[in-house]
């Protein structure tokens, strides 16, 4: 009997807050977490505040933001790499309070594109490699330069910002 490879093709099933959630689904028909770049757990049971107007919503143990103003979703959701273990990204209810398009760390001294500050040192930020390589940042939230580029057309200084979860592994 030949054998053939297991082809598989990717879905999206509706996650917390109606986010997209890729999904791997087998010729056989059943559905699993696509590997590696998307996020294997459940939805955390903490989600982003509706209440709030326009807020960048940061789920850890997911590895995804995304931005909403009440309950829609106006960017997103992005997969992003949040801090390493010995750097966590803190969570918490922020305000985005220093921007920066061109900032280059003085800590790292490392690029740091279309910053967006909104804890101590902390901040969204473009990374020139991928979002999927480990072990992870030293806090800030990287994510690709059109995602990081895109955060800055939308947000802005005095906007709220909502971290939430636990990376695996920190």
């Amino acid at each position: 009997m030949k054998r053939t490879p297991l082809r598989t093709r990717l879905g999206v099933v509706l996650g917390a807050a109606g986010l997209a959630v890729p999904l791997a689904v087998t010729a056989g028909g059943t559905a699993e977490a696509a590997p590696a770049k998307a996020p294997a757990k459940a939805p955390a049971k903490v989600s982003c505040p509706t209440d709030k107007g326009r807020i960048a919503c940061v789920d850890l143990t997911r590895q995804v933001s995304w931005i909403q103003d009440g309950k829609k979703i106006k960017y997103g959701p992005v997969h992003i790499r949040s801090g390493r273990k010995g750097f966590a990204t803190r969570t918490g209810l922020k305000k985005v309070y220093w921007r920066d398009k061109d900032h280059r760390s003085s800590l790292y001294d490392v690029s740091m594109p279309y910053s967006q500050f909104f804890d101590g040192g902390q901040a969204f930020h473009a990374i020139g490699g991928s979002v999927y390589s480990p072990p992870g940042s030293h806090g800030c939230v990287n994510m690709r330069m059109k995602d990081a580029r895109a955060y800055w057309n939308l947000l802005h200084k005095g906007d709220d910002v909502f971290v939430y979860g636990r990376k695996p592994g920190t």
